[in-house]
C-alpha cells in the first residue's frame, strides 16, 4: 500500500490517499503544483464518504492526519516547497511589488490569530502573542484599518490581543464588533456589531456540553466553546485515538442537522450551516468601512488555516488586494503570497508600517 500527500483548501477536503476504490487514480486529475499531490473535490469526496459509515469515518481520520502532518521527510518536503514557492512567493521577498500595487489605495488589514499572530501550541488557552507582535499590530492599526478574524470566540481573541482600536471577528466571522474606542477610519464604528447566527446559540451551547462529556474518554482531547461554534482540539490526542474521537463527534452531530463539521489544523470545527464564513466577514467589514464598491481599496488578508481560504477566494473574486498564506509546507491555496511562520508575519507587518511612515514623511 502506498500513501501520497494531498494539498487542501476549502475547495477540497484533504485525505491521505491510499490504494482504495474510494478515490480516483492520480492520473485522472493533474496535480496543483509539481509534486505528489492530488486535489479531490469536496462534493465528490462527500459522495464517496457516504458509501458506508466505516469508510466515512476512516476517510475523516485520513483527512485529520493529512491536514495535521506529523511524519514528513525533509528532503521530499524541500523539493515540493521549492516548486510551490514559485507559485506563492514570499511576501517579504515581493514586498516592493506588493506596495507598488497598493499605491493610491487604502490598505485594509485582516489577520487570523492562531498560527499567524501567535504560534500554534498544544494548549489553545496558552496561545499568547508576544509583546513585540502586539506592539507591531498596534502600530499597524495606526496607519491602516485592522481586523482580527478568527475561529475563536471574539472575547477570547480580545483577551489575547488586548488592543481596543481593532475590529474583531470571532467564531469564523459570525461575531463581529468594531473598535470600542471608535475609529479614525469610520465614525461611529464603536456601535458596529454583526451576529448573523444568534438563533443557533442554544444549540451550539447544548452540543458543547455534550461533547465536553463525550471527549472525557479521549485523553488529550479539548473541547472549546467559541460561542457560535465549537472546536474539538486533537493536537494532544494519540493518533491511534483519532478514529474513536471522530466517530464520537459525528455521532453527536447526527442529532443536529443544522450544524456542520469541518477540519482545521488538528481541530474539528462544529458550526452553523448558514452561508457565513471568514470571506463574508471580510466583505461585511469592507462595507462597514465604506469600501464595498470602491476601486481605491486594497485588502490584505493573512492566515494559516483552511478556513482562511474563504477570505482568499473573496479577494481573488474581487480582483483587489491579495491573500498571504502562513505555512511551512505546500498547500493548495487561493492566496497569492506566502510567509512561513508568525515571526515572518511580524517582519512583514513591521516593514509595512515603516513603509507607510516613510511615505507620510515624504509628503
Amino acid at each position: 500500500m502506498t500513501n501520497q500527500n494531498v494539498m487542501v483548501s476549502d475547495m477540497a477536503i484533504t485525505v491521505a490517499v491510499s490504494n482504495s476504490s474510494l478515490f480516483p487514480p492520480a492520473s485522472q486529475k493533474p496535480p496543483a503544483v509539481p509534486g505528489s499531490y492530488i486535489t479531490i473535490s469536496n462534493k465528490k469526496l462527500l459522495q464517496n464518504l457516504d458509501i458506508n459509515g466505516g469508510a466515512r469515518i476512516n476517510a475523516w481520520v485520513d483527512s485529520m492526519r493529512a491536514s495535521s502532518p506529523t511524519h514528513i521527510k525533509s528532503s521530499a518536503l524541500s523539493d515540493d516547497l521549492n516548486s510551490w514557492i514559485v507559485h506563492h512567493p514570499s511576501a517579504l521577498d515581493m514586498f516592493e511589488q506588493i506596495t507598488n500595487a497598493s499605491k493610491g489605495k487604502q490598505i485594509v488589514m485582516f489577520l487570523d490569530y492562531d498560527g499567524t499572530l501567535s504560534p500554534i501550541v498544544d494548549d489553545p488557552d496558552r496561545a499568547f502573542m508576544s509583546k513585540a507582535m502586539r506592539a507591531t499590530v498596534r502600530e499597524l492599526a495606526r496607519y491602516f484599518p485592522t481586523a482580527i478574524v478568527s475561529g475563536r470566540c471574539r472575547d477570547k481573541v480580545y483577551s489575547f490581543v488586548r488592543l481596543a482600536e481593532l475590529y474583531y471577528a470571532g467564531s469564523h466571522g459570525m461575531d463581529i464588533k468594531g473598535p470600542s474606542k471608535g475609529s479614525k477610519y469610520k465614525k461611529g464604528a464603536q456601535s458596529l456589531l454583526c451576529q448573523p447566527a444568534c438563533e443557533f446559540l442554544p444549540m451550539v451551547d447544548e452540543v458543547y456540553k455534550t461533547l465536553l462529556e463525550v471527549a472525557k474518554s479521549t485523553p488529550g482531547a479539548k473541547v472549546e466553546n467559541n460561542k457560535f461554534c465549537v472546536s474539538v482540539h486533537f493536537r494532544c490526542v494519540d493518533e491511534k485515538k483519532w478514529t474513536e474521537l471522530a466517530q464520537q463527534v459525528k455521532t453527536v452531530l447526527k442529532e443536529y442537522p443544522k450544524l456542520r463539521l469541518t477540519l482545521g489544523r488538528k481541530v474539528l470545527e462544529i458550526r452553523p450551516t448558514i452561508k457565513w464564513d471568514k470571506g463574508k466577514a471580510l466583505e461585511f467589514l469592507l462595507e462597514s468601512l465604506g469600501y464595498a464598491n470602491c476601486a481605491d481599496v486594497f485588502p490584505v488578508y493573512i492566515g494559516d488555516d483552511r478556513t482562511d481560504e474563504d477570505a482568499f477566494k473573496v479577494l481573488r473574486k474581487r480582483g483587489q488586494g491579495f491573500g498571504i498564506l502562513v505555512s511551512k509546507i505546500p498547500k493548495d491555496t487561493n492566496a497569492s503570497y506566502s510567509l512561513q511562520e508568525p515571526s515572518e508575519v511580524m517582519a512583514f507587518l513591521r516593514r509595512l508600517v515603516d513603509w507607510k511612515r516613510q511615505f507620510i514623511m515624504r509628503r
